[in-house]
């Protein structure tokens, strides 16, 4: 038998498909997800409503996209990607004309009773785009400065519609994330460089612009960054949200107060604690163990992707799944850095345990296409 013939690549077909989901990934993204309905049914006091039995229907629904995308051949995914991306880019558009305003930022679509967030659709479909584009362009050519500076204005395109709402988390995942997956494509080490550098211009003029009449950032933002460095300066105002947090943290200790006992969010002292906060009631009732437990799941997540995109021979697919799989870090390291007092306090939920529609959603979906590329990967026949 030759080599060629030895080499021949084939892709599972029909009902098969099912039986070559990447399994350890789907039951660790089932794991998460049990842990956010246990949380949400202790900070509702041990009720399954307003929060746990919503969010169990979402994620069914969610499971069921997930499956159904990655059942689909991933070459189809590449082929729509630059129309995923647009229609993203429609939605923070629209946003602007008929965004639903929610905690003073408009930057929600109204679709019935549910409320769609666009920002977090485009937090993929820009993986999804770029992923195609670096699967497009000559690997030759990816450091060229013309290459380069086509991916940063689609990074920025989007970045610049959010921060209008204003959302300055999101704004900054959508960069970092764009950013990574470039790395990740082999865009030269210099150019970060010159961004790393080019931020610390940035952030002095940020500094610089407060209290006059270009101002960079919205008081509020400032406020944050202000509360970010010394919490302790205002613990009943603008501290408040970060000193209950580390208050709930640390009296977890080890092994955690117990399930429902935790004082700071039965007491309601705890703000958000059904959302952004969630992982310090986590943290609170189950402790160090209970903490370190769910950032192992998380971690293996990021594993199972990884050796997921390692083992595929399709660049689209493994650029995706290494793209996806960044910005689920970026979510949860954001999240946790901020609840922390690491990270100024910016919004980002806790993906698969904060309460949440669009999020958890999106992120199912982002899931299924990390299973399409790992379903459709080419693989060696004897």
């Amino acid at each position: 038998m030759s080599y060629l013939e030895y080499t021949v690549k084939r892709v599972p077909s029909g009902a098969s498909k099912i039986l070559y989901l990447n399994w350890p990934l789907l039951v660790l993204v089932i794991a998460a997800a049990a842990v956010g309905f246990v949380m949400l049914y202790s900070v509702a006091g041990g009720s399954m409503t307003p929060w746990a039995e919503p969010q169990m229907k979402r994620f069914a629904l969610g499971v069921a996209l997930m499956l159904f995308v990655a059942m689909v051949p991933i070459w189809f995914w590449r082929n729509v990607s630059g129309l995923a991306y647009w229609l993203s880019i429609l939605l923070l558009i629209g946003v602007e004309f008929m965004g639903a305003i929610g905690m003073g930022a408009q930057r929600w679509i109204e679709i019935g009773s549910f409320r769609l967030q666009p920002s977090e659709v485009t937090k993929i479909t820009l993986v999804m785009l770029l992923a195609a584009y670096y699967d497009w362009l000559d690997i030759r050519k990816v450091s060229r400065p013309l290459w380069v500076l086509i991916p940063v204005v689609l990074i920025m395109i989007p970045t610049f519609l959010v921060l209008r709402q204003p959302d300055l988390g999101t704004a900054l995942l959508l960069v970092m994330g764009g950013g990574l997956v470039m790395f990740i494509a082999g865009v030269h080490w210099l150019y970060f460089a010159g961004v790393f550098a080019a931020g610390g211009g940035v952030i002095t003029a940020v500094i610089w612009s407060r209290g006059t009449s270009w101002q960079l950032l919205k008081d509020y933002q400032f406020r944050r960054i202000d509360t970010f460095l010394n919490p302790e300066s205002d613990p009943l105002g603008a501290g408040y949200h970060i000193t209950q947090s580390k208050i709930a943290l640390g009296s977890g200790g080890f092994s955690g107060r117990g399930f429902m006992q935790g004082t700071q969010s039965r007491l309601n002292f705890l703000p958000e604690k059904h959302t952004d906060f969630i992982f310090t009631t986590l943290a609170e009732e189950f402790g160090f163990i209970g903490g370190i437990s769910l950032l192992a799941i998380y971690a293996l997540i990021i594993v199972f992707c990884v050796i997921s995109a390692m083992g595929n021979q399709n660049r689209y697919g493994a650029i995706l799944t290494l793209g996806i799989a960044t910005t689920f870090f970026l979510f949860f390291a954001v999240n946790m850095s901020m609840v922390m007092g690491l990270a100024p306090v910016v919004g980002v939920p806790l993906p698969l345990v904060s309460y949440g529609g669009s999020a958890m959603l999106v992120l199912l979906i982002a899931f299924g296409l990390t299973q399409s590329a790992h379903i459709h990967r080419p693989r060696i026949r004897a």
